[in-house]
């Protein structure tokens, strides 16, 4: 499993994270997570707020990715990762429910966490799109 770095963790704080998933038709789907971030080294929370296409997407089966860009840098990231729901009673709802209260966002229907099967760079250049080995060395 890889480990998120402060960079990433930091730019995933700044930066509107988008998320992608597919249905089990193959048809993706991609949105804004603005309450997704770190939530250890090795995985990712958001709070999943509509019960939509990405979460009939989740229960399906799907994998997720995430981009998190930071545009004026030429710099980013892809985190590919298994999402795992979670709901009212558990640690990661118990965090979701404390993020939404303290940021004015409504009751989340479920916490999702994104357990981090790789980490690609999505930096300008000849190493865009490679996956990062040892995120602790990247800048």
């Amino acid at each position: 499993m890889k480990r998120l770095n402060d960079s990433i963790k930091a730019m995933l704080a700044k930066e509107l994270p988008v998320q992608a998933t597919v249905s089990k038709d193959g048809l993706p789907d991609i949105g804004p997570k603005r309450s997704l971030r770190a939530y250890d080294d090795q995985t990712l929370i958001y709070n999943e707020n509509t019960g939509g296409q990405t979460l009939q997407n989740i229960r399906d089966g799907s994998k997720m990715a995430i981009a998190v860009i930071d545009r004026p840098a030429l710099d980013g990231y892809r985190i590919v990762g298994t999402p795992e729901l979670f709901s009212a009673g558990t640690a990661p709802y118990d965090n979701a429910l404390a993020f939404a209260e303290k940021n004015g966002m409504k009751t989340p229907k479920f916490a999702v966490l994104i357990h981090i099967d790789d980490i690609y760079t999505l930096r300008s250049g000849p190493d865009a799109g490679k996956k990062i080995d040892e995120p602790a060395s990247v800048k």
